[in-house]
């Protein structure tokens, strides 16, 4: 019997998108939102409202395709944020600053996919991912695919800011990509203080490039890499064995278990780095 979480082959229409309807799919689908996050209007708030109803009265098609491949990428980034820090052994067994590093992580990941659903007045069309076999399981496993999962939503950041037709949003959306890209340094970190008894030190994590490399330094680039992604069917076509059953079966992906995406209400950790408003002041 399949658990709650568990897919059969062909389960779903919308698991078995073509990579041509892909972004067309993700952006008409989902009329059904989140609910709304109830809370007072401050100051703040009112004028960041102002800036949202300016960023969706100007919003073209173009941007949509973005937002919506970006709050599909971002509910993956929670789901596994949350599934490492639920069901990984490797991680009570980590130093305190990792843990707190992985909890504040997620709560990042959770801003970012409720300010793009703000934007496109949908929710990610997909919230049951895929992952390899061994997937939060084993460690290695875990941190390769972290790291490429980090490496993805930087290129695909990077997309945006050079496709976005708006000022706000391309810079919005480098504001977010320098947070995956703390995000992919720190995943880094993590290997070596894994412990012994739980699969550690790792010493080397293998990204979306498919290339071994050491976690000495684990700040390791100059600049960030592109992966010469100009387009956002580029990014796409990157996450479909996380969200697609026969995407995931040829990429030898474990597709008798799927995870949920879980949207909650998240805290950031410092006022300091909240979003504000698309002015960013």
């Amino acid at each position: 019997m399949n658990s709650p979480n568990e897919l059969k082959p062909g389960h779903a229409t919308r698991h078995n998108p073509s990579r041509r309807s892909f972004v067309r799919t993700a952006a008409l689908a989902g009329a059904a939102g989140y609910a709304a996050l109830a809370a007072p209007a401050s100051a703040s708030q009112q004028q960041e409202a102002i800036d949202l109803f300016g960023e969706k009265s100007k919003l073209r098609k173009s941007d949509r395709d973005i937002l919506v491949a970006a709050e599909i990428a971002e509910a993956l980034a929670v789901t596994t944020y949350s599934n490492i820090i639920s069901s990984s052994p490797f991680f009570k067994q980590l130093p305190d600053d990792d843990q707190g590093y992985l909890e504040g992580a997620v709560q990042e990941e959770m801003s970012h996919y409720l300010l793009e659903q703000s934007v496109t007045d949908q929710p990610s069309p997909f919230t049951e991912f895929f992952y390899p076999p061994n997937m939060f399981a084993d460690a290695q496993t875990t941190l390769n695919i972290l790291v490429t999962l980090e490496d993805a939503f930087i290129a695909a950041y990077l997309v945006g800011v050079r496709n976005f037709t708006t000022q706000n949003l391309r810079v919005t959306s480098a504001r977010i990509m320098g947070i995956e890209s703390d995000h992919r340094t720190l995943a880094r970190v993590v290997g070596g203080d894994v412990t012994p008894a739980t699969g550690g030190p790792i010493n080397a994590i293998t990204g979306i490039q498919g290339v071994s490399e050491s976690i000495a330094p684990p700040n390791n680039n100059g600049y960030e890499r592109t992966l010469c992604w100009t387009s956002i069917d580029q990014a796409v076509n990157a996450l479909l064995p996380f969200v697609d059953f026969n995407t995931a079966k040829k990429a030898g992906f474990n597709t008798s278990q799927s995870f949920a995406f879980r949207p909650f209400t998240p805290t950031l950790p410092s006022p300091l780095g909240a979003f504000i408003s698309f002015a960013g002041c």
